[in-house]
Formats: structure tokens, sequence, C-alpha cells
């Protein structure tokens, strides 16, 4: 029996630096990976992007095309930009959007619908 597939895309997505970042002020790096998630979650979701996995400062994204992981990233990149003018240290995100045919996850699946935050 084959098993059913879906095109899908998944952004990974992390905090470039983060390890350096949290030697330097925990706290604040901590606060500031809570905002920054604040800010770009509902960004990921309003392209159609469906959040299934974070660890620390990474985050896994499902997305129905790349056309939408790409503008999400987009999106994304630009409000970090922006967020992290006016900072002091070098804080910026790093997604990548690889693309193929995946089986559908299942609801049993250890990862689904998981944002460990």
């Amino acid at each position: 029996m084959d098993t059913p597939r879906k095109l899908a895309a998944i952004l990974a997505a992390d905090i470039v630096g983060y390890s350096r970042l949290m030697g330097l002020d925990e706290a604040g790096t901590a606060k500031l990976l809570r905002e920054h998630r604040a800010a770009i979650d509902p960004i990921f979701g309003g392209h159609g992007g469906r959040i299934f996995k974070t660890m620390g400062d990474g985050v896994l994204v499902e997305f129905p095309s790349i056309v939408t992981a790409v503008d999400s990233a987009v999106v994304v990149q630009k409000l970090m930009a922006e967020r992290n003018a006016d900072t002091s240290l070098p804080h910026h995100s790093r997604p990548s959007v690889p693309g193929g045919a995946f089986p559908p996850m299942e609801k049993s699946h250890p990862c689904q619908d998981h944002s460990n935050s």
C-alpha cells in the first residue's frame, strides 16, 4: 500500500549567535526570544504556516507551498531588521526553506502541533 504524500515546505529558523548571546546576557536574551516569537509566530500563521517543533531558539514551520514559506521568511527577516536596528548586540534570524513531498503527519506523531515554548 502506498503511503499518501503531500507537498510541503518546511521553514527552519533560528537566531544567529544565540548561545553566545545567552552567555553574554541570559535573562535579556531569553526575554528577547520571547518577544521575537510573539512578533513572528502570527506571521507564520498568517501565511498558512503551522509551527510543529521548537527547540530553544529554533523553530520548524510547515507551509503548504515554497512560495508561502519564502514570503513568510522575507516578512520575518524585514521585521527582525527593524526590531534589531536599535540594539547594540547583533542578533538576527536565519531561515531556510527546503521543500519536497512528505508523508502527512498522523495525529499521534510526537511532533504534531508541539510548540515547546
